[in-house]
């Protein structure tokens, strides 16, 4: 989830209908603020929403990428340990079509590749989605050659912590992970909810190496093909998710970048709707026609104002409930350099501000879940929230 530079129709997802904060905005087309009618403040204790998951729930970004480095196995299961709701996998294809669990196809911070002599000659400049990027990609190794490498943490100046765990995992397959899904399921007595993202599919399409096809295939295989499967499917391109709703009846999430941006299936289609139209009410309803959620960035939420503090609310939360969309918006992370500037405490932008702060204000306007790189500080905001006292992990 997340871009740093991003079936059928059976079943309806409870929904909370109430946001917090009078006197809010909505961004209308060209990502213009309108006023919105006052609202009634959020409820504290909302309790379930879909299928008994709590509101709000907590979705571990790449697993607990604040602790280990992202999309590795240690990251999934210290989330799990900690309790996260559900927990994000990101898909990109290898050179002979297995899904493996990486957030680009672009896999040079993310891994040891520069390090192997062997695939020096595989360094590459490839256009992925109108950016010009340089590095080694996965659609360029076999799984078996993958499997040489080891993962690493990719924002090593930001978290050095982090780089303790450099080379200790292999990148996953999206197999191994469903795997893994299903053998502490049984062991902890309950499923293990996954919020599974198909990276840049038209890019692969064109490759011949397209996503929806294998990922439905594997959830099939593992009996999370259903409306009720203990899973979302989630993409920065709507066309990713009709096309899933065809072949699986898992519920869909269609993820929005910034309100200026177009997603890339709308760019190469020559479609020129953007986000601004899509969180309009009949974008909003155009998305239910196929997609149960949205997870927008969180500045479609709360806006930020110049000076980076958080602004007024917006009438996304209601509008999208209102054709009875949840919401995933994304990422907190409790680091001072990703938090709004009112929520920073003291001057080292990789030392941890009010992180509590800010959840706070995310989950008044009844967003029904939240990814966050730090779950266990999530799950802490989100039981404050519910009214639940000291909160804590289900591990």
């Amino acid at each position: 989830m997340g871009q740093e530079q991003q079936p059928g129709r059976r079943t309806v997802l409870s929904a909370a209908a109430v946001l917090g904060a009078a006197g809010a905005v909505t961004l209308g087309a060209g990502g213009t603020a309108r006023a919105a009618a006052e609202q009634p403040a959020a409820s504290r204790g909302r309790g379930r929403g879909h299928r008994g998951l709590p509101t709000p729930c907590v979705i571990a970004h790449r697993g607990t990428s604040g602790y280990r480095p992202e999309h590795t196995m240690g990251s999934y299961q210290l989330a799990l340990d900690m309790g996260a709701d559900i927990i994000e996998q990101d898909l990109v294809p290898t050179k002979d079509g297995h899904l493996v669990c990486r957030h680009e196809n672009d896999i040079t911070a993310t891994t040891d590749v520069a390090d192997h002599p062997e695939f020096a000659s595989r360094r590459a400049t490839k256009t992925v989605d109108g950016v010009k990027l340089t590095g080694w990609f996965t659609e360029d190794f076999t799984l078996a050659e993958l499997r040489k490498l080891r993962a690493k943490e990719r924002i090593p100046k930001q978290r050095p912590h982090n780089t303790l765990y450099d080379g200790r995992w292999t990148v996953p397959t999206f197999q191994e992970v469903l795997e893994w899904a299903e053998k502490e399921g049984r062991r902890r007595g309950r499923p293990v909810w996954l919020h599974i993202e198909t990276k840049h599919p038209t890019y692969f399409r064109k490759l011949g190496l397209g996503l929806e096809k294998p990922l439905a295939g594997l959830l099939r295989r593992y009996g999370r093909h259903r409306a009720h499967s203990p899973n979302f499917v989630q993409s920065f391109e709507p066309s990713s998710i009709r096309t899933l709703a065809g072949l699986v009846d898992c519920p869909g999430v269609v993820l929005l970048s910034g309100p200026a941006s177009r997603p890339w299936d709308f760019v190469e289609a020559n479609d020129p709707r953007t986000v601004a139209d899509l969180v309009e009410p009949e974008g909003l309803k155009w998305i239910a026609g196929f997609a149960r959620g949205i997870g927008p960035t969180l500045e479609l939420v709360i806006p930020r104002r110049s000076d980076g503090t958080l602004g007024e609310p917006t009438t996304l939360v209601r509008d999208a409930h209102a054709h009875k969309l949840v919401l995933h918006p994304y990422t907190m992370r409790n680091e001072n350099s990703f938090l709004p500037a009112d929520f920073r405490r003291g001057t080292d932008p990789n030392a941890y501000g009010d992180a509590f702060g800010a959840f706070k204000r995310y989950f008044e306007t009844g967003i029904d879940g939240l990814f966050s790189d730090n779950c266990d500080t999530a799950l802490l905001a989100a039981a404050d929230f519910r009214g639940e006292g000291g909160g804590g992990g289900r591990g």
